[in-house]
């Protein structure tokens, strides 16, 4: 007969003798051991998915934060004229708004902008296109706030395929001799791949390029960013390209990486409070963008 007793013990006593080896903590006790204890070398995973271990040891490098700066000296609007203009009508200071790029929110969309300023990142049903302004205001409102304030722009664009997209736009920080550094450090943050970057975008270009001898094939215009251009000074932001990293993933994934940029990236606004309508704003007759002032 099988002497299932001893072998539980046998094989209790050679768990004993290969953890003392080791020299691993064994019934509440540390072992004494003279060989070195083996090290698991993992990838560090992002801040979303970190899991924290004693025993593990990253073999590359990632940064733990995010960093940036912003231009001081430059044209930008002022929080209360993007406010101003958000609701049709006019600002006090020159350029912040224009008749040609929706600006003026619905019910619908009032809430979510404020929700945004509280959040640090703003929340959308796909695009934000709105087909009776023939533009997105509320990513056009969003993204002039953040110019304002001068912090990028974090959006959740929300999909109907079970995958949601996460946009960071550096451009309201209005330095494009940092983009590439801080989209490089956007990315070794988040630990995932991008579903678009301008750097990946770019070098999928020249590998195109390369391979193609026709001369008359057409070719995807591609903006370039130059630090020597004087437009980042003095232009308003719906007339400055963005610089937009994008990532991939479902819902719940991209509202919380969302919150950790926000933290990074100081977006989130605590005491915003709801956003109140200005006095005499009436609708325009015979205008398409309806309401007082710059749409």
């Amino acid at each position: 007969e099988i002497n299932l007793l001893a072998i539980m013990r046998i094989q209790f006593s050679s768990l004993v003798s290969f953890f003392a080896l080791r020299g691993v903590v064994v019934n509440g006790f540390q072992t004494s051991s003279k060989l070195r204890p083996l090290l698991i070398h993992t990838q560090r995973s992002s801040p979303l998915f970190s899991t924290n271990s004693k025993d593990t040891e990253s073999s590359t490098s990632t940064p733990t934060s995010i960093l940036w700066e912003t231009r001081k000296k430059c044209w930008r609007p002022v929080v209360s004229d993007v406010e101003r203009i958000s609701f049709g009508k006019p600002a006090k200071k020159k350029g912040t708004g224009s008749r040609g790029v929706p600006h003026r929110l619905n019910e619908e969309e009032r809430m979510l902008f404020d929700n945004a300023r509280r959040k640090g990142f703003l929340e959308v049903g796909g695009s934000g296109w709105r087909s009776q302004r023939r533009g997105a205001p509320l990513i056009n409102t969003y993204r002039s706030l953040c110019d304002a304030r001068s912090q990028a722009c974090i959006v959740l664009h929300k999909g109907n395929t079970g995958l949601d997209e996460l946009v960071i736009d550096l451009s309201p920080l209005r330095l494009p001799d940092i983009f590439e550094k801080v989209e490089t450090d956007i990315v070794g943050f988040v630990g995932i791949p991008t579903s678009y970057s301008p750097t990946q975008e770019l070098e999928g270009l020249n590998t195109d390029s390369e391979a193609m001898n026709d001369e008359d094939e057409d070719f995807d215009v591609v903006v370039v960013f130059d630090e020597n251009d004087e437009s980042w000074d003095s232009r308003p932001i719906y007339q400055l390209p963005p610089y937009s990293v994008a990532f991939q993933m479902e819902r719940a994934e991209g509202k919380a990486l969302g919150k950790i940029l926000a933290g990074q990236f100081k977006t989130i606004e605590a005491k915003a409070s709801k956003s109140k309508k200005p006095n005499h704003v009436r609708p325009g007759k015979n205008r398409r963008s309806g309401g007082y002032g710059i749409g």
